[in-house]
């Protein structure tokens, strides 16, 4: 049976999801003369930038996971609910959780992306993605498996099959992937797995005419070099037809067996279930002013990736530090409202963006000024730590790296355990 959480005195702000925005947020609303509620289906915010190197057995997802109640201590009008929003009702305002209906003033909507499949067959079933941590750990026990297999296979063509590794997409997200899995075979594989020398094949496909196409061409073509340098085979100007549990089709007739294939070739936007669906922008995106509120719905904000937000006539690309500028934008307006002042609208301050392509090397934008190699390299790894949440985390991810590029060598290559059947 449904209940209603007694009526609450103080206005309420209700945040749905604790990614960069939603958990920014929630902290910048500390002292506020409002109640804070932060809920997300999990209690722990995800350092989404380093899942890949969870996938590809590089950081203990410990690293990566931060408890969000350890974050908000001390903020006495902010409490954390883990919970999976059923419906959000903006006529009522109400979060609908299922159990219990919350009542708000005040809503935010943080709640990210989910993978876009393009409508390719077999997609959602037969490939990985990286949106949550359980994925990385998922794709990397995978990764594992297929090692294990493979080494005492005495089928040649299942061997070539379970070491044919497969990405789909040529953005950051896939080339950090390849990158680091290619690094990964050449590295700790090799002395693990003598018998897997030579066998390992990784193919990146990608529907555009270069790599890393949010980042200039002369980047894109370094990318294309420094992988290439790696031994990852990149095929250009190719889309996927299909996926099965065994092979990958391309639409150019091509057939790969291969055991693995990672998709990140697109994304949308995740909101959660609305009785009163608001506009929508591309790729399912919420239509927000430039105050980030709802264009329907001026008591409800989106930020991160769940909103379409243009600024000097260019989308903004759904990075980190757009929705921790987002959050801490929303908790200001928020403050405003409840003082009974106007929203101010976002103005977002693009301090640059960073890749890592593997081998030392890494891209970057900074003021206006592209720029790959070392350097990049370098400059991603003291960004990605700086703004990692808890010394502890810092500390240990720093020593896993000094481990991981220094000694070539992983620290996390033992499969999940799992408990036996009852």
């Amino acid at each position: 049976m449904t209940s209603r959480l007694p009526q609450h005195r103080r206005d309420r702000i209700v945040i749905i999801g604790a990614g960069f925005g939603g958990f920014q947020a929630a902290q910048s609303l500390a002292g506020a003369a409002a109640e804070v509620l932060l809920i997300d289906r999990h209690n722990y915010h995800t350092f989404m930038p380093l899942l890949y190197q969870v996938a590809t057995a590089q950081l203990e997802p410990s690293l990566v996971a931060y408890p969000v109640r350890t974050k908000l201590r001390g903020m006495k009008n902010v409490r954390f609910l883990q919970a999976e929003v059923k419906r959000v009702d903006f006529d009522n305002k109400l979060v609908d959780l299922g159990a219990n209906l919350i009542p708000y003033d005040y809503l935010v909507m943080a709640t990210g992306t989910e993978s876009s499949y393009h409508g390719v067959p077999g997609a959602a079933q037969q490939s990985f993605t990286l949106h949550s941590l359980a994925e990385a750990i998922a794709l990397r026990d995978h990764w594992l498996s297929c090692f294990e297999q493979a080494a005492f296979t005495a089928d040649e063509v299942e061997r070539r099959r379970l070491m044919t590794f497969t990405i789909v997409g040529g953005g950051a997200t896939g080339v950090e992937v390849a990158g680091a899995l290619a690094e990964w075979l050449q590295g700790a594989i090799r002395r693990d797995f003598p018998d897997l020398i030579g066998w390992g094949r990784i193919v990146l496909v990608q529907s555009g005419t270069s790599l890393l196409q949010e980042f200039s061409q002369r980047l894109g073509n370094y990318a294309h070099r420094k992988l290439a340098s790696l031994g990852v085979e990149i095929r250009l100007n190719t889309k996927v037809s299909a996926i099965s549990d065994a092979r990958i089709e391309l639409d150019d007739g091509e057939v790969l067996a291969s055991a693995t294939v990672v998709w990140a070739a697109g994304i949308e936007a995740a909101p959660p279930p609305m009785a009163q669906p608001p506009r929508q922008k591309a790729k399912g995106k919420l239509a927000v002013q430039a105050t980030l509120q709802l264009v329907d719905h001026p008591n409800v904000y989106a930020i991160g990736d769940v909103a379409y937000f243009e600024q000097s006539g260019q989308t903004l690309a759904g990075v980190a530090p757009e929705a921790l500028q987002q959050g801490v934008t929303v908790a200001r307006n928020l403050r405003r409202q409840l003082q009974g002042e106007a929203p101010q609208p976002f103005n977002y301050f693009n301090k640059g963006r960073l890749a890592i392509v593997g081998g030392y090397g890494g891209v970057g934008r900074v003021a206006g000024i592209n720029f790959g190699g070392f350097i990049a390299w370098l400059l991603w790894l003291l960004v990605h730590v700086t703004y990692l949440p808890g010394y502890r985390s810092r500390l240990l991810v720093c020593l896993t790296w000094l481990q991981n590029y220094v000694m070539g060598d992983r620290a996390v290559r033992q499969l999940s355990a799992k408990l036996p059947d009852r």
